[in-house]
């Protein structure tokens, strides 16, 4: 049309040249024998809202690189054995893969895909891409992919005017350009756009057996005027700024992977108040199994960043999320987003010197932890690394040579093993009988307790110091009486920390307080996060 004449990857192509080079190349998906039957046939009760889901989010040519051959990035099947032994290490549940699809600049991170079929041929063939999702859920670990519906480059090979038409995009650049991104926006009113899309959702799921799609850029997808200005965008049929169409594929997308796949989760990177996200279509809602807490994330950093004697004018930042932790299925969510751009490290956010950044972290950690909600964490976190995330080098792994790093990958180790072993921590995520402040009002001494319970009503105890201030004989009201097990203290020697606890736990007294009939006279170490289990609920019972 038009004259219009470019080489044009095919849309649907499996494999592809390795950028720079565009081309497509025909490839047969078969001869790789899956050996994670055990895992497919269990992940309905692996991924279910009552499982434990702690999730590495990972950015696989960064995360390690291979010094002796230019610092080149490694492969999929390499990655089967380091990346694999390093996530079953520190225990998650799950890992979060930034987007695979082949996608042309690598400073995307993957978000800017032309590949909606095809694992990017950087790291290796389809088949080896397979190989590290069958490594995964053989050692019990499962794979949740980046997918990007909400807006793909303008590269000339890809899927923008594809045949000298908008094909693929709005011809008007109110609804077909996003300003953000400097990318084009799907028509999703087309029926032959919506196909292509839930196709490649379902075919990630289907051919390479993944276990969920993180659903990027969903609250760009749902308004109109997302980031656009007075007269820059198109209102709806109704004169409103919901995008209707886009609003139904979701719905279709997720009615497909829920009708299609047993186990398979849908996750909503939504960052708005729109209600209902990860509620069934049926009830009105938009279908998604489980949302970002955006809201937790802004607050909880905000909170962590500032100096502990200002914390205490600034105490709801940590209690607010409980008001709204139930209205959705919420990941508390650490990600790339917040590493990056100039925003600093995780541990370059905490404040204070060396040793208190270390035991902020850990603090930050145990409350997120502790937290209703599953857990998202981003790699190079786990063990506290300095510098920001640069997707053109590897972690800084040497910095595992420290203590003090080694103290926080030991701390992320023994949080997922608690939270996988304890039912109190991951059951009931999703309501209210899962939680229960002890004391959310001590701002002064920037002091929370609360319990988390399972569904059959035991209890795990979470106090939290947020000052460098040892208290002792600090009391906290239990709603059982006999010995309280310490069994996790962020404070410990082995962490980092100063080795101030209350010596492996507390007998609780006939002392009410807090509204309940017993307490405890517990010593809460500098800036530390603990977890008591009575003890007919301890692991040495």
């Amino acid at each position: 049309h038009h004259g219009y004449s470019a080489d044009k990857a095919d849309p649907f192509a499996v494999h592809a040249e390795t950028p720079p080079r565009t081309a497509s190349i025909v490839w047969e998906l078969g001869g790789h024998h899956w050996g994670d039957a055990e895992w497919m046939t269990t992940r309905v009760e692996r991924n279910g809202l009552t499982a434990p889901m702690s999730i590495y989010e990972a950015h696989l040519g960064s995360w390690r690189r291979v010094a002796d051959q230019g610092w080149r990035s490694l492969s999929y099947s390499e990655l089967a054995g380091q990346f694999v032994d390093h996530v079953a290490a520190a225990g998650f549940t799950h890992v979060e893969l930034m987007p695979v699809q082949e996608h042309p600049f690598f400073g995307s991170w993957g978000y800017q895909s032309t590949g909606y079929f095809a694992p990017s041929s950087r790291y290796g063939t389809p088949q080896e891409f397979m190989h590290l999702v069958d490594a995964l859920h053989q050692r019990g670990i499962g794979v949740i992919l980046d997918w990007v519906p909400s807006h793909f480059p303008t590269d000339a090979h890809g899927l923008g005017y594809f045949d000298g038409t908008h094909l693929y995009e709005h011809a008007d650049p109110r609804q077909g350009f996003h300003p953000d991104w400097q990318s084009f926006v799907f028509n999703y009113g087309r029926y032959e756009v919506r196909s292509f899309l839930i196709s490649s959702a379902v075919y990630w799921l289907e051919q390479y057996h993944l276990d969920g799609l993180r659903i990027d850029g969903v609250a760009s997808m749902l308004y109109l005027d997302y980031s656009r200005a007075d007269g820059d965008w198109v209102p709806n049929v109704h004169g409103g700024n919901e995008n209707l169409e886009a609003i139904e594929l979701l719905r279709s997308l997720n009615a497909a992977v829920y009708d299609e796949f047993d186990g398979a989760q849908t996750i909503a990177e939504e960052s708005t108040a729109w209600p209902m996200v990860s509620r069934p279509t049926y009830v009105g809602g938009l279908g998604f199994g489980y949302k970002w807490n955006m809201g937790w994330m802004h607050d909880t950093l905000d909170y962590f960043s500032k100096d502990p004697v200002f914390r205490k004018f600034h105490h709801n930042q940590l209690t607010f999320s409980i008001w709204y932790a139930f209205h959705e299925n919420f990941v508390l969510s650490l990600s790339h987003d917040e590493v990056v751009h100039g925003k600093g490290s995780l541990l370059g956010k905490m404040p204070g010197d060396a040793w208190q950044k270390f035991a902020n972290l850990r603090l930050l950690y145990g409350y997120m932890w502790g937290h209703p909600g599953k857990k998202l964490l981003f790699m190079g976190q786990e063990f506290g690394q300095g510098p920001e995330w640069n997707h053109d080098a590897e972690l800084t792994w040497e910095q595992l040579a420290d203590p003090q790093h080694a103290g926080v990958l030991r701390w992320i180790a023994d949080l997922n093993r608690l939270y996988r072993g304890r039912p109190e921590l991951h059951e009931v995520d999703f309501s209210p009988d899962g939680f229960q402040w002890v004391d959310f009002s001590d701002a002064e001494d920037s002091v929370v307790s609360f319990l988390r319970r399972d569904a059959n009503g035991r209890e795990l105890l979470v106090v939290l110091n947020a000052t460098p201030v040892v208290r002792r004989d600090y009391i906290v009201g239990v709603p059982r009486g006999g010995w309280w097990f310490e069994a996790l203290n962020s404070d410990a020697e082995t962490y980092g920390g100063s080795n101030i606890g209350n010596g492996g736990g507390v007998m609780a007294e006939p002392n009410p307080d807090h509204g309940f009939t017993q307490s405890l006279t517990i010593t809460l170490p500098p800036l530390g996060a603990l977890f008591f289990v009575p003890e007919d609920q301890s692991p040495h019972a």
